[in-house]
């Protein structure tokens, strides 16, 4: 490769990133932090940079919350009502999920919360409730529900995707794929629907089971995650599903009977819970392979006695950062958590490195300051994953420039 020149203007941006990855670098080992709340806190979402978003019960009224390195702060609401968290982008800046609003009696409202502050997102025509319940990678989908029918916001306005009673619970990276679940012959089906021909593709569900409902679906959406389960919510049992493999039964823990899939990386791992169907419930993880890991036990030095991990809600899409919900030893009831697994799992990307749905000079340059570097723990700099980053990745950058954008 010829010797590359780069302008003063290019250099300051390249010290700036060099800065941020040391940063990233310093910060690779494994924690457990309760985020330590004297009442109830769930948490929803995490980010690739470990903001956690949730709700908190600090007065009579959950509150919609976001975390960041030890400091709560709550999000202001459409009114003095509940307000929830549900899902963050990639870097952070921007939260999507649920506010109230007080129109001739309280209801909910779709919100978005970012550095102007909480937006309602509105309603269909003639409409009063809605909940935005995921937002894609650069904050410009989001998707959820309005008076009992799944929809997509957009710069556009509000979009229909089905006029079935629905629910869109996650979006793609890219905004173009939705998941979620239709209703059926009174009976609930998981559903994919794909901006490129608005095609809704019924999932199915497991064989002895009646219903299925998607809960996640990874950043490239390729693969969809959630659960099949009986009439009246009985014997739930996680899925994954592929276009070339179909509905996996994921399958629960020893001498548990039920189980639950909320969120997927981008590389194909799974989060979820498992339970015995009475009181014993833990944490799980499944493998890019299938297997099931309790969460509880891979990290038992991290835990060592201070509580107990039951559901893990979220998955960073780096696959870093797992958060949900658990009882802490002294805490309260239940109490929200953020696992950093220290693990920087690679898969091959377009070349967005930084995830943010666009593939622009932020991208190139952090290639570029990377170039030369190998090893397992190169992160999406290594676009193709061969562990080096070298010509085939700044090629796969440089082909890609604009995607997303």
């Amino acid at each position: 490769m010829r010797r590359m020149i780069v302008p003063k203007a290019a250099f300051r941006v390249l010290t700036s990133v060099c800065v941020v990855l040391a940063i990233e670098t310093v910060g690779w080992s494994q924690s457990l932090t309760w985020l330590r709340t004297t009442t109830q806190s769930f948490a929803h979402d995490v980010s690739n940079n470990g903001i956690v978003v949730g709700e908190i019960f600090e007065s009579v009224y959950p509150k919609a919350f976001r975390w960041q390195n030890g400091t709560m702060q709550l999000l202001p609401g459409l009114s003095d009502r509940t307000s929830k968290a549900l899902a963050i982008t990639p870097d952070g800046t921007i939260v999507v999920g649920i506010s109230q609003v007080l129109s001739g009696g309280y209801y909910p409202r779709a919100a978005r919360w970012s550095g102007n502050g909480v937006e309602n997102l509105g309603t269909l025509q003639g409409g009063r409730s809605s909940e935005a319940h995921d937002v894609s990678a650069n904050g410009s989908v989001v998707v959820g529900i309005s008076d009992g029918r799944a929809v997509r916001w957009t710069s556009s306005g509000i979009q229909l995707i089905s006029s079935s009673t629905s629910l869109a619970r996650a979006v793609s990276a890219d905004g173009s794929v939705v998941v979620g679940y239709v209703m059926m012959n009174q009976q609930s089906r998981a559903f994919l629907w794909n901006l490129n021909g608005n095609i809704t593709q019924n999932l199915g569900t497991l064989g002895g089971r009646s219903h299925s409902e998607a809960w996640g679906v990874s950043p490239d959406g390729t693969v969809v995650v959630g659960l099949c389960f009986n009439n009246n919510n009985r014997q739930p049992i996680a899925f994954r599903w592929t276009q070339e493999e179909g509905m996996i039964n994921l399958g629960t823990l020893p001498d548990h009977t039920e189980s639950w899939a909320r969120d997927v990386a981008a590389d194909g791992t799974v989060v979820g819970a498992s339970s015995d169907g009475l009181q014993q419930q833990r944490a799980v993880r499944w493998t890019r392979s299938g297997e099931i890991e309790d969460l509880n036990m891979v990290y038992q030095d991290l835990i060592q006695g201070s509580g107990i991990l039951l559901d893990a809600s979220g998955i960073s899409p780096n696959g870093r950062y797992i958060v949900g919900w658990g009882q802490r030893r002294g805490g309260p009831l239940f109490e929200a958590f953020l696992l950093d697994t220290g693990e920087r799992p690679c898969t091959p990307h377009n070349g967005d490195v930084n995830n943010d749905g666009c593939v622009d000079d932020a991208d190139l340059l952090a290639v570029l300051f990377a170039f030369g570097s190998t090893g397992d723990q190169l992160d999406r700099v290594d676009v193709n994953c061969d562990e080096v980053v070298d010509d085939a990745d700044l090629l796969q950058v440089l082909f890609n420039f604009g995607s997303g954008c």
